[in-house]
């Protein structure tokens, strides 16, 4: 069966991002016991990921890049926030480096990462971690299904048999 909306995909991958000397770093890898698996055509991936899955069947392997456009988007150096550490005086200042969760004042939760510590704030970099990043992905589909009405309904897999508890 090839990929197509509205297909469970299941499907292991290795993410490097491919460095300014032309060198990949790696960044994670999937395994066949824990792949990715995914409702596929209703924008849980980027889209351009899912394009260059497209039409592959189980067994298939691929290789693409994702420029930063096309993955999640250049780094905004705008994109920084000054936290007061009075927010840390309970658990202490972060160092640099730290991930933090937060949430913003629609109870949307993200992360960002510590660049800057002084005594009267904490500067944090709310860039996704791969912003800026050309992103190089080794793909191998491992199952591909319609997706149960259940699924379809709650807009996500339910696991690769379409069991699975949420």
């Amino acid at each position: 069966m090839a990929i197509e909306n509205n297909n469970v995909v299941a499907l292991n991958y290795k993410l490097q991002t491919l460095e300014a000397d032309g060198e990949k770093a790696f960044v994670e890898e999937t395994t066949t016991e824990n792949p990715l698996t995914f409702l596929y055509g209703v924008g849980m991936m980027l889209p351009k990921f899912e394009e260059n899955i497209a039409g592959l069947n189980i067994g298939d392997k691929t290789s693409f890049i994702l420029e930063p456009n096309d993955a999640y988007g250049e780094k905004d150096d705008r994109a920084v926030a000054q936290l007061p550490a009075d927010m840390f005086k309970e658990t202490g200042l972060p160092p640099v480096g730290e991930v933090l969760p937060l949430q913003d004042n629609e109870g949307n939760q993200f992360r960002a990462v510590v660049v800057d510590v002084t005594p009267e704030a904490v500067v944090a970099d709310l860039n996704h971690p791969m912003a800026g990043k050309t992103l190089n992905f080794d793909v191998e589909i491992l199952a591909v299904r319609p997706a149960t009405e259940e699924e379809l309904a709650h807009g996500h897999a339910h696991g690769i048999d379409g069991q699975s508890d949420h």
